[in-house]
């Protein structure tokens, strides 16, 4: 489990330095701090081996998944990733013992008290529906042709539907609505509301309507949105599964 929580907040924690950090030396300083947090911790927990495994998967990551959603590996990463981490947690539980950290650590909750190892996974879980979220929906996005906007005119490039251009007085706030949508599936789904989760999926449904009966003859607005939306909540129904079987495992 230590691993992939450790994989977790690696790629998390990299994807949201690389988005929020715009100058060059900014964003290079802070992914160091970040592999020295991780080593650190690690060395801590007696987690050595798994927190330099973790750096590695991360920088991985960041070559392989560009911002701009156009690498040659395409969401194939992501899909890694999710087997990396579904394998070492169901292989690897939570120990007993996790170094120096395991004697002064202490969190208690509703539910008895929570592991070491619980939370670093819980931390790299709400890493990961944050901006890798993003990250994955894009590239998934640019794979199946409906991410790339193009010019104002035809809807076709290079034989592959794009997205239609957006208004330039639009919202932008899908950047953040994906983030807050996929943390309100993980919760939904951990705490055994369904019924509210089925709701909340339906409503996205029934607001984006009007748009999407707008599409035409091509179908590219219905396409860009079961597409994304699809991607987006596999993603959170998959954090949420991982989370409940390494706290349960």
């Amino acid at each position: 489990m230590i691993l992939a929580g450790f994989c977790l907040v690696a790629v998390g924690g990299a994807d949201l330095v690389r988005r929020f950090a715009a100058r060059r030396g900014a964003r290079i300083a802070l992914l160091l701090l970040l592999v020295v947090a991780i080593i650190a911790v690690g060395a801590l927990s007696d987690a050595g081996v798994s927190a330099v495994i973790a750096i590695a998967v991360g920088a991985a990551w960041v070559r392989s998944m560009p911002l701009d959603a156009t690498g040659r590996a395409s969401f194939w990463p992501a899909v890694l990733l999710g087997v990396l981490a579904a394998v070492s947690t169901a292989l690897i539980p939570e120990r007993d013992d996790p170094g120096l950290l395991g004697s002064i650590w202490r969190l208690p909750s509703p539910e008895g008290e929570i592991g070491f190892d619980a939370a670093v996974l819980a931390v790299g879980v709400l890493l990961i529906v944050a901006e890798s979220g993003n990250l994955i929906v894009r590239a998934a996005l640019d794979r199946e042709g409906t991410w790339r906007p193009v010019e104002s005119g035809g809807r076709f490039r290079g034989g592959q539907l794009r997205q239609p251009q957006q208004e330039a007085t639009g919202f932008q706030g899908g950047r953040l609505i994906g983030p807050l949508e996929r943390l309100l599936v993980v919760v939904l789904t951990l705490v055994g509301a369904y019924s509210l989760l089925a709701a909340m999926l339906a409503a996205k449904g029934i607001v984006r309507f009007p748009e999407i009966s707008k599409d035409g003859e091509t179908g590219a607005r219905a396409e860009y949105f079961l597409v994304g939306s699809l991607v987006s909540w596999v993603v959170a129904l998959g954090a949420a599964f991982l989370l409940w079987w390494g706290v349960h495992s």
